[in-house]
């Protein structure tokens, strides 16, 4: 598909495997799909974002769900997708956070059965770290969207006023 070729960098691998996705799965270039127009409904869909006034608040959400993917057993999870031998850290599926710095610990040799001590501590901060990176991406992206309606997601209320927000969003 040269059109799509040209619009994307040569080294942007994971964009380069996605139009190459679309075109097999469908039969049809990634251009060609971007090139028709936009369907009349597709505006009328509400778009409501949560997002949080507190960064303290998100950063404790962050750690919480970092320890908790700790606790449910993800040094286990890699280990075993390391162990596949099929899998390396440059596929998207291992580029993910948590996979990402659980893969990278293990490769410098922190696999001490359980990962203890300082090896653990600089795994969880890894982690927290690059979770934190991801949030503050979503955000940017999320506030970038003209048509949003901000809901804040760490407020008392925050399901009836998200709720409020997509009723009146779509009109109801």
């Amino acid at each position: 598909d040269p059109a799509s070729a040209a619009r994307l960098a040569p080294h942007d691998a994971q964009r380069i495997q996605r139009a190459l996705e679309v075109w097999r799965a469908s039969g049809r270039p990634l251009s060609a799909w971007l090139g028709e127009p936009r369907r009349e409904d597709a505006e009328r869909w509400p778009l409501v974002a949560l997002e949080p006034l507190s960064r303290a608040w998100l950063h404790e959400r962050i750690a919480r769900r970092f320890d908790a993917m700790l606790a449910a057993g993800l040094l286990d999870e890699v280990r075993a997708l390391r162990a596949r031998g099929d899998l390396h850290p440059g596929l998207p599926s291992m580029r993910c956070v948590g996979y990402r710095q659980v893969w990278q610990a293990l490769e410098r040799g922190d696999d001490m059965l359980a990962l203890r001590g300082d090896a653990m501590a600089a795994l969880r901060a890894a982690g927290i770290a690059a979770t934190r990176q991801l949030a503050k991406r979503q955000l940017t992206w999320l506030r970038a969207l003209p048509a949003r309606q901000s809901v804040a997601c760490d407020g008392r209320d925050a399901q009836a006023r998200g709720l409020e927000a997509l009723r009146h969003a779509a009109g109801a």
